[in-house]
């Protein structure tokens, strides 16, 4: 058996096939002799193999026998023995450090199709006798596991405690974890409920919605869905879509849609002839409907206010192809409407709105500019019966005289308090009036709303030429609520008006004041207004006689804000809290634009934060003198996102440089030196314009080419 091992003997790839016996004789066929590299890599193979490494700890391999159980001992043991099925050999591993640690061959184990078995090794065939009985010899008898060298029997045999934890372990049955069923190819999109599904499509804009319309049909179908279209607005974007595709919007979800505003699309005006009864047809839920300045026919707009009685809201302005008729078919079938605009209709005059007055019970808002006969009486008496008007726009009415008025606020033959002269008529709803553009109005005219409309928030009498400073006495006296005062081009009004308003009860809510081209004010009357009325967030001061000191005065109350503010702007990005237009202003100069600009870029201590700083708040955004105006507007940027530093020096800059060109202009000895620090100084402005010098370098400059 010890020379069977020292020469390494192996039987033939035949004799290791799956047969019932080792019957039949061995191949006669030897392998040729290695030479060469192929020879040393075998020796070096048989030395690797050797049985005095396993002491050093070092798994032999497991091409050849070792002292354990070893390929050859599979190789040599018969398919079927006289004690059953052998299980001696096992293939040796790394992990138990070459010796088997339990049976891995059975019966049915392959042969020489091995991972393990070298066939280019050399083998020595033997008599098939000396084979069967050094088979069955100690060779295949193992050495007891607890007396093998490093074995985990050996470990287990030497502590009985382990033995018996050993055995606890691999006792416990092996549990394996449920492993949930994944959904193949989950269709995320496609899964998700159609709910979430329009929800998700309504964050984007109608044009977005549009253009996903492409990506596929599923897209294309949820992008018309009708549910998307409840609110269609052209008003974005009615220049950048056509015809086809808003036909094809108002059909899929014509049922659907509730507000439809049309503004301004010209590109319909041939598609109304072809396709107006199939729009008509389907939208029949509107109840806010908006053409303004649309090129429809008169036919489709009549089909239109047919076939939705749900009307709240009707905006016809600028459509000169309507007449009385569509007056008449809304008072018939639109008894809800609260809103009515026929501004600059010329073929719509009153007596067409009578017929909606006396039919629309709920009507609130109509604006009826440049509307022919507000000299009916008969309309007039009408709107002062129902009293249920809350805003009436009657700009550019030319037909709108001070018995029109009268008859509108008081009615006819009305009773008079002896005591103190005015007419007992009950309070009117108005809110807001607009008689711009009236040059028939007087002061007599206008008196009458005086203690007439206590609940007035808005009142707008520009260009009318006629009006003097009695007019508004009475009416500032008795409006507690006005917020909006339009007065623009009034050139019989004086300083005396804004000292009435800064002393009246609605100086504590006004904010939008407009005096444009009222050239008989001046500081006089601005100063107080600006003093009192602590709530303005526009006024409108062109082309009158106002000097720096409003300036002045406007940024002082700004910061007074700031600092009454109870939480500072700890962000560093303000709001725009007071807008002025003071351009045209002769008297207004560029110290008092410095003013508000140094006021913009100020840091406040607030008072019960005595240590830290906070930005301003509010700002004043300042609408001046085309030559000072590019600075105001950059200083205005960099002031809303936060640089102060930098608008600081932006201001320092320009004023620098506005001394320096005012000193130029002077005569007398050093000219020729004050014109060239001017210079000097224009081009460290320009540069500080544009964004600042780079690398703390100011920027070439040079003629340039005449061409360029």
């Amino acid at each position: 058996m010890a020379q069977l091992m020292e020469d390494h003997t192996l039987m033939s790839p035949e004799s290791i096939s799956f047969t019932p016996a080792l019957s039949g004789a061995l191949p006669d066929e030897v392998p040729p002799k290695l030479k060469g590299r192929r020879r040393l890599l075998q020796s070096l193979q048989r030395m690797s193999s050797s049985p005095s490494l396993a002491k050093m700890g070092r798994a032999p391999s497991s091409t050849y026998r070792g002292g354990q159980a070893s390929l050859s001992c599979v190789s040599l043991n018969p398919t079927t023995t006289t004690y059953g099925h052998s299980h001696s050999s096992s293939y040796a591993s790394q992990s138990s450090a070459g010796f088997s640690t339990a049976p891995t061959s059975v019966v049915s184990s392959p042969g020489g199709d091995m991972r393990f078995f070298n066939s280019k090794s050399r083998i020595r065939i033997v008599d098939q006798e000396i084979t069967k009985t050094r088979v069955i010899s100690s060779a295949s008898v193992p050495v007891p596991v607890e007396l093998r060298y490093g074995s985990v029997g050996a470990t287990l045999a030497s502590a009985p405690q382990i033995h018996e934890d050993f055995q606890d372990y691999f006792s416990i049955p092996v549990v394996k974890p449920k492993v949930r069923p994944r959904r193949v190819n989950f269709d995320f999109w496609g899964e998700m409920p159609n709910e979430i599904k329009v929800q998700i499509f309504q964050y984007l804009m109608p044009k977005e919605i549009i253009r996903c319309s492409s990506v596929s049909k599923t897209w294309h179908k949820m992008c018309f869905d009708g549910q998307l279209w409840i609110k269609l607005d052209t008003s974005g974007f009615y220049t950048d879509i056509t015809s086809e595709s808003l036909v094809k919007i108002m059909t899929w979800a014509g049922p659907f849609v509730r507000d439809l505003n049309l503004r301004g699309c010209v590109q319909m005006r041939e598609r109304w002839q072809m396709d107006s009864q199939k729009i008509t047809d389907v939208c029949r839920n509107l109840e806010y409907f908006s053409i303004e300045d649309c090129r429809i026919d008169r036919t489709t707009v009549h089909c239109f206010l047919l076939r939705n009685p749900r009307l709240v809201h009707i905006n016809l302005s600028r459509l000169s192809t309507l007449n009385n008729s569509a007056m008449k078919i809304i008072a018939q079938g639109c008894p809800q409407l609260e809103h009515l605009n026929v501004s600059w209709c010329q073929n719509i005059d009153t007596k067409g709105l009578q017929k909606i007055v006396e039919s629309c019970p709920k009507l609130k808002e109509l604006w009826a500019g440049e509307i022919k006969g507000f000299n009916n009486h008969e309309f007039l008496l009408e709107l002062f019966s129902r009293n249920t008007l809350e805003r009436l726009f009657a700009s550019h009415c030319v037909d709108l005289d001070d018995e029109s008025l009268e008859i509108l606020m008081h009615g006819k033959e009305p009773e008079i308090d002896v005591l103190t002269g005015r007419t007992v008529v009950p309070p009117r709803n108005f809110r807001h009036l607009s008689f711009d553009r009236c040059s028939a109005l007087t002061d007599q005219s206008l008196k009458t709303l005086a203690h007439n409309v206590p609940r007035l928030v808005g009142l707008q009498i520009d260009q009318c030429a006629q009006l003097t400073d009695d007019a508004l006495t009475g009416i500032l006296e008795s409006t507690p609520y006005l917020t909006h005062l339009n007065m623009e081009e009034l050139d019989k009004v004086t300083n005396s008006t804004l000292q009435n308003i800064a002393k009246a009860p609605c100086a504590k809510s006004l904010e939008h004041l407009s005096i444009s081209y009222c050239e008989n004010v001046g500081d006089t009357g601005m100063l107080p207004v600006i003093r009192n009325c602590r709530k303005l967030k526009s006024i409108m001061m062109d082309n009158t006689r106002i000097s720096d000191l409003v300036l002045t005065e406007a940024a002082a109350q700004v910061r007074h804000r700031n600092r009454k503010r109870i939480v500072g702007n700890t962000s560093g990005k303000p709001e725009v809290g007071l807008k002025m237009v003071v351009y045209d202003c002769q008297n207004v100069n560029w110290t008092g634009v410095r003013e508000v600009l140094s006021r913009n870029a100020e840091f406040y201590r607030l008072p019960h934060e005595s240590t830290a700083p906070t930005y301003p708040c509010e700002i004043i955004s300042l609408k001046c003198f085309y030559g000072y105006q590019p600075t105001v507007e950059e200083h205005t940027k960099r002031v809303l996102r936060g640089d102060l530093a930098r608008a600081s020096m932006l201001e320092r800059k320009w004023a620098e440089y506005m001394v320096a060109t005012e000193e130029a202009g002077a005569q007398g000895v050093g000219q020729r030196r004050r014109r060239r620090r001017a210079r000097d100084a224009a081009m460290v402005h320009a540069d500080e314009e544009e964004g600042g010098a780079r690398g703390g370098r100011r920027r070439a400059r040079s003629g340039g080419c005449i061409v360029m």
